[in-house]
């Protein structure tokens, strides 16, 4: 069991907020826009030849990042658990949107697994089996970010850069690529195959 209700946490940020980057917990557009180019930078060129799932995937927003690049995927899959995220995101990029629950439901085989934030109110242990699932599923790897550091919070899952190397030896990763010098607190990794 999750320390928090992630339904309640974000079917509230979206009353109060709407389909923004504050409806997904993001403090400002900027910094959800920097996360975004830290994934971005860890995907291939060419992305017109590979399929991205991004899992956690909100209202599509970076879809539309993508979008801003002009570097869309062959295919592009959203999932969230939220039903009514699931609903907007497919009205916002009219792409498919899954519904699933990422720690418990089948995910659908892509080259890449992209993530950003949807791990930042789990626990240790649902990251870990969060982590899993996509890098199970993704056929070259799974790019993401975290929370980063020894904080302790009640809502907020903290990653150290030991806790997340532990995990990638557990899954056999191949490559590990990392970036944590972009804002306080926040990691991007690579887990490639």
């Amino acid at each position: 069991m999750g320390r928090i209700n992630s339904k309640k946490f974000y079917k509230n940020a979206i009353k109060k907020h709407g389909v923004s980057p504050q409806g997904v917990c993001w403090i400002s557009k900027e910094r959800q826009e920097l996360r975004f180019e830290l994934l971005y930078s860890f995907l291939p060129t060419q992305l017109a030849t590979y399929t991205i799932a991004d899992a956690g995937c909100g209202f599509g927003h970076f879809y539309h990042f993508l979008q801003t690049k002009k570097e869309l995927p062959a295919k592009y899959t959203g999932l969230d658990m939220l039903p009514e995220m699931c609903q907007l995101a497919k009205q916002e990029t009219d792409q498919e949107i899954i519904c699933a629950d990422i720690l418990r439901d089948t995910l659908p085989p892509h080259d890449f697994y992209v993530c950003s934030g949807a791990m930042n109110i789990l626990t240790f242990e649902e990251t870990k089996t969060f982590l899993q699932k996509c890098y199970a599923a993704a056929k070259q790897g799974f790019i993401f970010n975290v929370l980063y550091g020894d904080k302790q919070s009640n809502i907020y899952n903290y990653l150290n850069k030991t806790s997340l190397e532990k995990i990638a030896q557990e899954l056999g990763v191949s490559q590990i690529l990392y970036r944590d010098d972009y804002l306080e607190n926040d990691i991007t990794m690579a887990f490639l195959k």
